[in-house]
């Protein structure tokens, strides 16, 4: 296939994040949550802004793939492919809590090149694609510089998520021996780490669409992330400032 105009798909990924916007923030503390077969919540909110998403990527790039988390796979005719999760983050946003975020990736033969994160209620958003850098709101953003553990805010997900994935002796370890740890979750606590306000951060058991657009804007802003795969097709990723990605390693064993 062509290469890929990346300033145009970011724009598309943009105007797909607006679209959501759109669809999100008048139902944020007024929808009902239901609950899915695999007893994860979901809201006309996050189907709403799927479609909407779906639909905005699918007239900018009519021959990729378009893959969510609500709706499944669309086939496409070549090898790139959207990643799409309209809210990550649902239990707190069917709580009111405003830390949502909205996740686009796209990627080649399986590998992300474009990255965005959008925090509806915050008005920020972080882009970014291979070899273009990472911008929150179009300013250039770098990761933490930070190499002492003891001295830097690290950031987790749930701590089930921990416990799914058999990994309860490094979230204690990481308890005892990180003063300032702290549960930023989702695409929130990843946007944190983006632009170096968090050094580090572990987020464990996680679907593709959770993880993609992280994948590829965490080096694009400097950074180091670590992929430590799970059973049943689940990630974890170890990701933010090199020197410290290093030391949470030693945390998870081999």
């Amino acid at each position: 296939m062509a290469p890929i105009d990346f300033p145009a798909a970011a724009r598309a990924a943009e105007a797909a994040a607006d679209a959501a916007r759109r669809e999100i923030l008048p139902r944020f503390r007024s929808v009902s949550v239901e609950t899915k077969s695999d007893g994860s919540p979901v809201t006309e909110a996050d189907r709403a802004a799927e479609r909407a998403i779906r639909a905005t990527l699918r007239e900018a790039f009519p021959d990729f793939a378009i893959h969510g988390e609500e709706y499944g796979e669309e086939t496409g005719s070549g090898d790139a492919s959207w990643l799409v999760d309209p809210i990550d983050g649902t239990i707190g946003f069917s709580r009111g809590i405003p830390l949502f975020t909205t996740l686009i990736a796209l990627l080649v033969e399986g590998e992300p090149v474009l990255g965005l994160i959008d925090c509806p209620t915050l008005d920020q958003r972080y882009l970014g694609w291979k070899n273009g850098g990472c911008r929150r709101n179009g300013v250039p953003i770098h990761v933490s510089q930070e190499s002492d553990l003891r001295k830097t805010i690290i950031s987790h997900g749930d701590p089930l998520c921990f416990e799914r994935s058999g990994q309860q002796p490094a979230f204690a370890r990481m308890a005892r021996e990180i003063p300032m740890l702290r549960g930023y979750t989702d695409g929130f606590g990843h946007a944190l780490v983006l632009d170096g306000g968090v050094g580090a951060m572990v987020d464990l058991h996680l679907n593709p669409w959770d993880a993609a657009a992280t994948q590829i804007l965490v080096p694009e802003a400097g950074g180091r992330c670590v992929s430590l795969p799970e059973r049943g097709g689940m990630l974890g990723l170890i990701f933010g400032s090199p020197a410290l990605v290093e030391q949470l390693e030693d945390f998870f064993g081999d």
